[in-house]
C-alpha cells in the first residue's frame, strides 16, 4: 500500500515537473538575436508575450511582441490604444508570412470592428519594424516614441487570425480573441484587465433583445392578430394577445435601443449609421403604433378604414425593417453562425405558419361563402323570381282578388 502511495507521489512529482518545463515563461525566454529586454510578461489569452524596454526621458518603446503556437498561415498583432479600452482607435502592429515564404511586418490604425487591417499611418512614431517565424513562433520588434500619450500605462489589444492570398482575414469573436486585451505599466510591468469584455457583454445584450423583441415578438403578435381573429371562439381573446405581445415586444425594444444608443456612441462606420438609422426609425414606427391603440376608433366608425389601411402598413413596415436590421446587426457583432442560423430558422418556422394560415383562413372565408350563397338560394322562392312571384306578393294579390 506504502509502495503504492509513494509510486503514485512520484509520478505526480514528475508530471508536475514536466509541466512546469513545458510552461513557456517570458522571463526565461532568450532572443536568438541576442536582443534583452528588461521588462516582459505573459500575457493571459492567445499564448502570447510581450517584452519591453521603456526609457522615460524619450518615451521611447522598444518591444517584441510573441505568438507561439502559431502557424505560417496566420497574422498576429499588437496594438496600443491611445483613446479607449477596446479594438476600434487601436494603433496595431501587423505581421504574418507571405506566399513566398517571407515576413511582412507594417503598421495598421484601426477604425472599425470591420477592419481588414490595412496598412496606414499611426499616430505615434514608429521605428525599427520588422517581424520573424520560426517553430510555431512569430514575433514582431518595433521601437514606437510614445510621448503624446502622456502616461506610463497604456492599453493594449493583441490579436491573430488566418490569412487567405496575402492578405488578413477576419479573426474570431468568441473565446479568447474577444479577452486579449488589457492595460499595461511601462514602469511596473503590472498588467491589468480591460473593459472590453463589459462591451462585448453589452452588445450582446444589445443584440439579443433586438432579436427577442423585433425580430421575434412583433412578427409573432401580427400573426395573432391576422389569423386567430377568423375563429369566432377566439373573439376577443386574440386582440387581448396581440395587444400584450406587441406592447412586450415594444418595452423590450425600447431597451435594447436605449443600449444601441450608448454603444453608437464608440462605434463608427457607414455600418453602423445604416443600422442606426434603422433603428431610430422603428422606434419612431413602434412609437406611433403604441400612439394607434390609444386611438383606435370603434369598427363601425367612419374613420375605421382609414386607421386600419394606416395600423396595417405601419405595422408590416416595422416586422420589414426589424428582420433587415437585426441581420445588420449579426453583420456587425460576427458571432458564431449558430446564432444566425437560429434566427434563421425562427423567421422561416414564422413565415411557413403564416403561409399555411394563410391558405386555412381563405379556406374557412371559401366555406362561408358557399354557406352564404346555398342559404340566399334557399331563400329564393319566398324572395325575388321566386315561384310565387316577386317578392312572394304574386299568390296574395291572387287571393285577394
Amino acid at each position: 500500500m506504502y509502495r503504492m502511495l509513494n509510486l503514485v507521489l512520484s509520478l505526480s512529482f514528475f508530471m508536475s515537473m514536466i509541466l512546469s518545463s513545458s510552461a513557456q515563461k517570458c522571463s526565461s525566454y532568450a532572443f536568438s538575436s541576442n536582443q534583452v529586454f528588461s521588462a516582459c510578461n505573459d500575457l493571459p489569452y492567445l499564448n502570447s508575450f510581450l517584452h519591453w524596454n521603456y526609457n522615460s526621458s524619450s518615451s521611447k518603446l522598444k518591444i517584441a511582441y510573441r505568438h507561439t503556437g502559431v502557424s505560417s498561415s496566420r497574422w498576429i498583432a499588437w496594438a496600443i490604444n491611445p483613446t479607449s479600452t477596446g479594438m476600434v482607435g487601436s494603433q496595431a502592429l501587423v505581421a504574418f508570412q507571405q506566399s513566398d515564404g517571407t515576413m511582412r511586418a507594417y503598421t495598421s490604425p484601426i477604425s472599425s470592428y470591420q477592419t481588414s487591417l490595412q496598412e496606414g499611418k499611426l499616430s505615434f512614431e514608429v521605428s525599427d519594424l520588422s517581424a520573424s517565424y520560426s517553430n510555431n513562433e512569430m514575433i514582431i520588434f518595433a521601437t514606437l516614441g510614445i510621448s503624446n500619450i502622456g502616461s506610463t500605462t497604456v492599453n493594449q489589444v493583441w490579436q491573430e487570425g488566418p490569412v487567405s492570398s496575402d492578405s488578413p482575414q477576419v479573426h474570431s469573436t468568441t473565446g479568447a480573441n474577444v479577452k486579449s486585451m488589457g492595460t499595461v505599466n511601462l514602469l511596473s510591468g503590472t498588467v491589468g484587465a480591460s473593459g472590453g469584455n463589459d462591451k462585448t457583454r453589452k452588445r450582446n445584450i444589445h443584440g439579443v433583445l433586438n432579436a427577442v423583441s423585433w425580430g421575434i415578438l412583433m412578427p409573432s403578435g401580427a400573426l395573432i392578430a391576422r389569423y386567430l381573429k377568423v375563429f369566432k371562439s377566439a373573439d376577443p381573446a386574440w386582440f387581448y394577445l396581440h395587444v400584450s405581445c406587441q406592447s412586450m415586444a415594444y418595452i423590450v425594444g425600447v431597451a435594447g435601443w436605449g443600449t444601441g444608443l450608448k454603444l453608437g456612441t464608440n462605434s463608427s462606420g457607414v455600418q453602423y449609421d445604416s443600422h442606426r438609422t434603422i433603428g431610430i426609425i422603428l422606434f419612431c414606427l413602434g412609437t406611433l403604433q403604441v400612439f394607434a391603440l390609444l386611438l383606435r376608433p370603434k369598427t363601425d366608425h367612419k374613420y375605421r378604414v382609414y386607421w386600419n389601411i394606416y395600423h396595417h402598413t405601419v405595422g408590416y413596415s416595422v416586422i420589414i425593417l426589424s428582420i433587415i436590421n437585426i441581420f445588420k446587426g449579426f453583420d456587425i457583432l460576427n458571432p458564431d453562425k449558430k446564432w444566425k442560423n437560429a434566427y434563421i430558422a425562427v423567421i422561416a418556422a414564422l413565415a411557413f405558419n403564416a403561409v399555411w394560415l394563410e391558405a386555412y383562413t381563405w379556406f374557412l372565408v371559401l366555406i362561408k361563402r358557399r354557406r352564404s350563397e346555398s342559404g340566399s338560394k334557399m331563400m329564393m322562392p319566398q324572395g325575388i323570381n321566386g315561384s310565387n312571384g316577386v317578392n312572394g306578393l304574386g299568390d296574395r294579390q291572387h287571393q285577394g282578388v
